[in-house]
């Protein structure tokens, strides 16, 4: 019996060992600048094929990097430092991925719920270890403060323990109102594979939530991170391969959203998309995944999560230090 959930505490760094310890942190991680990373598709490695991909010039890459097998991920406060190379995903590889996710799910769908949900629990564990090491990546992927590449983390490790919590709950039989003659069921069932779109300002907290609901409740994932932000996502595949989540459960996707997106949403084997980004590209899934494409023996559902915003209401009884 898992206690009951609590949200992670958020590091101030007002320590001076924990303020030590993250910086030996970002330094770990600038020791790796540069390293090349892959797709990971069924499990297995794949390098991009070197077409060209599309890029607006204020991505700020040379005539070379456009034309490139692989595109960089740099520090926004010193674009001169390269964190790490990327292949560049095609519409071949992204078809490839579905069909692993899909090959995949005929198993993985029919694991126990329980058993689904401790590869979440043993995930939380291990990024809890690898804590400051996720923190050191954002602070320098995406220019986040200590503290608020913390909060993201901690964020992250509460969906793995909500969710998997979550599963358990929904496993148990459901309650419904009897009727006379009748005998009724009421019970969930996994839908497929799913395609998992996150975005760059929070880029380990919802990756982990969208990837890791979808996973728990008994789907499989093709995952593409944002371009801004892939080392983060390079960083949960290989935390969830340490938990020993199954090849092809969760698949691993790099490259520009036009290169491969269309192909990711329009295919037939693609049963939901999970998108948090702006409304322009959210739309356009909405309208793509709307139209039935040959094969598609469903309709297609979409969770779109585009530039909403929140209003935090500060009371009489509130600490305003901390409100503000």
């Amino acid at each position: 019996m898992k206690p009951r959930f609590r949200n992670e505490a958020v590091h101030t760094f007002t320590d001076e060992a924990l303020k030590k310890k993250m910086a030996e942190a970002v330094a770990r991680v600038e020791a790796e600048a540069g390293k090349e990373y892959d797709i990971v598709i069924g499990g297995e490695r794949v390098k991009g094929d070197g077409q060209k991909t599309d890029c607006a010039p204020s991505c700020g890459w040379s005539p070379e990097e456009v034309n490139a097998r692989t595109f960089p991920t740099v520090n926004p406060s010193n674009s001169k430092q390269v964190l790490g190379r990327f292949q560049k995903g095609t519409p071949e590889l992204a078809e490839k991925a579905i069909r692993a996710a899909d090959s995949a799910f005929e198993q993985w769908s029919r694991v126990p719920p329980g058993d689904r949900a401790d590869y979440l629990f043993k995930a939380a564990d291990i990024m809890r270890r690898r804590r400051l090491e996720l923190d050191a990546v954002m602070v320098l992927e995406v220019g986040k403060n200590w503290v608020e590449a913390d909060a993201d983390t901690c964020e992250a490790i509460d969906f793995l323990e909500f969710y998997a919590r979550e599963m358990l709950r929904y496993s148990r039989p459901q309650e419904l109102t009897e009727f006379p003659g009748e005998q009724n069921e009421y019970f969930y069932i996994p839908l497929g594979v799913g395609v998992v779109v996150p975005p760059w300002n929070f880029p380990l907290a919802i990756l982990a939530g969208m990837t890791s609901a979808a996973i728990v409740a008994g789907n499989t994932v093709v995952l593409k991170p944002s371009s801004d932000s892939p080392l983060i996502g390079q960083k949960f595949v290989e935390i969830m391969e340490e938990a020993k989540l199954p090849p092809g459960v969760l698949n691993f996707v790099t490259g520009s959203g036009g290169a491969i997106g269309d192909t990711l949403v329009d295919h037939p084997r693609t049963r939901f998309i999970s998108f948090t980004g702006s409304r322009a590209v959210g739309l356009s899934i909405v309208e793509r995944a709307a139209k039935t494409q040959p094969g598609q023996l469903w309709i297609k559902r979409v969770v779109a999560e585009m530039g909403g915003k929140d209003a935090i209401v500060v009371d009489r009884e509130a600490d305003l230090d901390a409100a503000a």
